[in-house]
């Protein structure tokens, strides 16, 4: 059994670069059937293929959801390999209660709510669109996506302060706005939170001119709005993209590290195999000579 839970961790943890099919399930099968389940939710929005295909619809989500259940049921079982440090049961806690632990109930758990809640029409066409969050369940099987999530956690304490700036900045201009605007245009700023569908949207640069300033200093303040918005989404972008380069330059130095303690190790394997071979020559030589 032991063994069992070892090679399962493996395939769920270890399985990228190493060969056999028992290591390609997830690449290739679990990410598939993601792709697909994602797929089959945008279809079954449409109303004539919902009633045309509904059969087919039901089997293949009963279907995933049984695969999805079976993963995330080995995952809590070998989760204590994971956190090799704690005890079995606080392991268990801590993938249930982690992002991807939560990711993987999500996923399943729109299946299997229903059968014991009773639950209207609407709350239970909302319910599904939980299923959606099987998309993120490809951060368990893609590099790229666990690289994005890699680069964001390191560099959270910096974006987090660029984001408590923009909330502050969008809440000044949506103030002030309020202020120089209201009395002209009550029904487009009628209160402060009116107006930060305003500072969000030229702040953002976006500005779609379905409300905007028509006092001369409200249109100053725009202008000086839409001039920070430059810089705040230039600055997230900066440091997520110098994150990916330290990132890559990071694997790429591990791997060429790796390669050259294989080679050194290849290296050493081949001296003392031919030391060995010389050797076994030298006692045959001085046995015959004898």
């Amino acid at each position: 059994m032991r063994k069992l839970k070892s090679e399962i961790f493996n395939i769920f943890h270890t399985s990228y670069g190493r060969k056999g099919w028992r290591y390609k399930i997830d690449d290739y099968f679990i990410t598939s059937l993601i792709v697909l389940n994602v797929l089959a939710i945008i279809l079954e929005t449409n109303s004539d293929l919902r009633h045309s295909y509904q059969f087919y619809f039901y089997y293949f989500e009963l279907f995933s959801v049984t695969i999805f259940s079976i993963e995330y049921l080995l995952r809590l079982w070998v989760s204590d390999l994971k956190y090799r440090t704690m005890s079995p049961f606080k392991a268990r806690l801590k993938y249930i209660f982690s992002a991807m632990g939560i990711i993987d109930l999500l996923a399943i758990i729109p299946f299997y709510l229903p059968l014991f809640v009773d639950l209207d029409l609407r709350n239970l066409r909302s319910l599904r669109l939980f299923r959606l969050f099987r998309i993120f369940k490809l951060a368990h099987y893609s590099a790229s996506l666990r690289l994005v999530g890699q680069v964001i956690n390191k560099k959270k304490q910096v974006l987090t302060i660029t984001i408590a700036s923009t909330f502050i900045i969008i809440m000044l201009s949506a103030s002030i706005m309020f202020e120089l605007e209201h009395s002209l245009q009550p029904d487009k700023f009628p209160d402060i939170f009116g107006a930060f569908w305003w500072a969000i949207a030229t702040l953002t640069t976006i500005g779609y001119g379905d409300v905007y300033p028509m006092t001369g200093a409200g249109q100053i303040l725009a202008a000086i709005t839409a001039i920070f918005g430059i810089g705040l989404v230039a600055i997230p972008t900066g440091i997520v993209s110098v994150g990916f380069l330290e990132e890559i330059s990071k694997m790429k130095t591990e791997k060429e590290i790796a390669e050259h303690r294989n080679y050194i190790l290849h290296k050493r394997v081949r001296r003392a195999k031919k030391k060995l071979v010389k050797h076994n020559f030298k006692a045959k030589l001085s046995g015959k000579r004898n």
